[in-house]
């Protein structure tokens, strides 16, 4: 439209989440969410793997033949969580980084479900294309760490 853009709005779609060259692993049992995450990753260039749970991802990645970077999973899923992956996948990904996310708020999953430590990188659902983009390359870039 013409306008200058506003600090803020400039701010929030620069282009602080390219990808470069990263594998992001999506684990999440609701479908629509997965999907939506790994087309926003498509969209901005990053290679992605999704999983609905803990066991799809564990054999994905064995057969991915490519490191995975970054691990963005769902805290609460069934048969295993994602702390629970985190954890197992760290052995064969050893610089792997982990964004957790939930319906639950940071706080409720640390403190009643007991699952995710204190400080480990957290994304609230529900969230936005470009708050997600923002977490994961925050995360990538190790200016958040657990």
């Amino acid at each position: 439209d013409g306008r200058p853009q506003r600090a803020e709005e400039a701010a929030r779609i620069a282009p602080t989440a390219s990808p470069r060259g990263e594998t992001v692993l999506v684990v999440e049992d609701d479908n629509a969410v997965r999907h939506l995450v790994g087309r926003t990753l498509a969209r901005r260039g990053y290679r992605h793997i999704e999983a609905r749970n803990g066991e799809d991802a564990l054999r994905l990645c064995s057969q991915a033949g490519e490191p995975v970077h970054l691990l963005f999973t769902d805290v609460v899923m069934p048969q295993m969580d994602g702390p629970g992956l985190a954890n197992r996948l760290e052995i064969l990904f050893p610089e792997l980084r982990t964004l957790y996310t939930s319906g639950y708020s940071d706080e409720a999953v640390v403190v009643h479900h007991g699952v995710l430590e204190r400080g480990s990188p957290f994304l609230q659902k529900p969230f936005t294309p470009d708050v997600l983009l923002r977490r994961i390359r925050e995360v990538l870039d190790g200016s958040e760490k657990p």
